[in-house]
């Protein structure tokens, strides 16, 4: 029998099984087409959460566009950094990758290591002042000249750390070094590392002329092996080879005197004939060493005083560098300008061990 379709009815849904439209209640939730609502349908208003509930922290905090940090950093963030810093230097340094100048001198090694040791022992043990470093040039080269004392030459180390730490260009000062200190295998690596030289012309004048700071002790192993008694009295400046160099170059010459050297190992005798056995300038006998054994080593807390003085220039004699009369006369007054500052100095701490 051949039916006719119901009034009202789609005719293509006759012969199909009618499902039940359910319809939603008005108070539900409205559908979600990929994870959001209609625009046309606005989300309800959550409600306020309790006073004891802590504040939701956004997503995007510390995120590009955040303003606060998701996770602020812990006291032990500083150390996990000077460890990662750390472990980066020591790949470098496995790996070779880092720079030395044509005299071997390693700028990263020397901040990083010699320098921190160097500040502990100028800063909190020998309670160092320095005064005058206005008169060390900010750039192009000078050669500070120094008085030498106290056994061992820690002078001159100290010396070299405190003006790295006190110029306001933190320059590096360029040691010269006598021959028996580059013959040594140990510690001649340590001086080439830290930027020292033989001390001879043809090596400080290559390094005037790249416009460094050089440091020379003239007095040399007269100086730090003076006896106690001849403290603070400076020793022959030799030839004034020094001079030479800075006449040739034309570099001001900046005298600097260092008080608190001659106390750390108070030398009280030398045993000349151990020293030529041994082949040293002098065997010390100190008021801790050789009696303590190793621990003679440490150096007395003296106080340290460093002045800088006003450069000499040189540049109006460059034409004089090979007469030794001029040479002569300019070594002269650079030794009694570092002598006078001694005498100076030594007023202004009356205390060798005060504070």
């Amino acid at each position: 029998m051949t039916g006719r379709p119901e009034e009202g009815r789609d005719p293509q849904s006759v012969g199909r099984f009618d499902v039940p439209q359910q319809v939603p209640a008005p108070d539900a939730e409205p559908a979600r087409r990929n994870g959001h609502r209609p625009a046309a349908q606005a989300a309800p208003t959550p409600t306020a959460p309790p006073a004891s509930t802590p504040a939701p922290v956004p997503v995007d905090a510390g995120l590009p566009g955040g303003t606060e940090p998701a996770v602020s950093d812990r006291p032990g963030d500083h150390w996990d950094r000077k460890v990662a810093n750390g472990l980066a230097f020591l790949r470098r340094r496995l790996s070779g990758d880092y720079e030395v100048d044509e005299f071997g001198f390693d700028s990263e090694l020397t901040d990083a290591v010699f320098h921190p040791l160097l500040r502990l022992l100028y800063r909190d043990w020998f309670r160092t002042e320095v005064s005058g470093v206005e008169h060390v040039p900010v750039d192009g080269p000078a050669l500070v000249v120094g008085n030498h004392s106290g056994t061992v030459a820690l002078d001159a180390l100290i010396l070299s750390a405190a003006l790295h730490d006190k110029h306001p260009a933190h320059r590096y000062l360029r040691l010269l070094g006598a021959d028996l200190v580059f013959r040594m295998p140990v510690v001649s690596e340590l001086a080439r590392k830290t930027g020292g030289t033989v001390a001879c012309n043809p090596d400080a004048e290559r390094l005037l002329g790249g416009g460094d700071l050089v440091g020379v002790f003239p007095e040399g192993f007269k100086g730090i092996g003076k006896l106690y008694a001849d403290r603070y009295k400076l020793q022959r400046f030799g030839r004034g080879g020094f001079v030479s160099a800075a006449l040739r170059t034309g570099t001001p010459i900046v005298p600097v005197a260092i008080v608190g050297g001659e106390e750390i190992y108070p030398m009280l005798a030398d045993i000349k004939p151990l020293a030529r056995l041994l082949k040293l300038p002098y065997f010390p006998v100190t008021p801790t060493f050789p009696l303590l054994g190793p621990l003679g080593m440490v150096p007395l807390p003296s106080k340290w005083l460093i002045e800088f003085c006003p450069p000499i220039p040189t540049a109006h004699l460059t034409d004089s560098a090979d007469d030794p009369l001029v040479v002569f006369n300019l070594a002269d007054q650079v030794r009694e300008t570092i002598q006078q500052t001694l005498h100076t100095l030594l007023e202004r701490r009356p205390d060798p061990f005060g504070p």
